[in-house]
């Protein structure tokens, strides 16, 4: 099990990139675009460096949604691998056998 503050603080940043969503891309694309006078692509950036780092997409990690693990991470169930394994053997996940070979 991950350390609760650290399940935390990714909610936290889940939070924060949806709230800055819209701005973040507005401003963006007003510092990239080419046509607009230089003081004003100087402005974006400046009210771009306000927006907290957290609310960054990139800054997210998946976690397993039972566990918290960051690594092992299977994004079709939003689970870590081993947590994926048990599920499965116990038929928890329909559509899922294992398989051999």
């Amino acid at each position: 099990m991950a350390k609760t503050s650290s399940i935390e603080k990714n909610k936290k940043r889940i939070r924060l990139a949806a709230l800055h969503d819209k701005k973040r891309l507005e401003l963006k694309e007003r510092v990239k675009n080419r046509s607009l006078p230089m003081e004003e692509r100087l402005a974006a950036q400046a009210e771009f460096r306000k927006i907290p780092r957290n609310a960054s997409p990139v800054r997210i990690r998946n976690r397993c949604a039972l566990t918290g693990r960051p690594r092992g991470y299977m994004g079709l169930f939003n689970l870590s691998r081993i947590k994926f394994r048990e599920l499965a053997l116990l038929g928890f996940l329909p559509g899922v056998k294992k398989t051999s070979w």
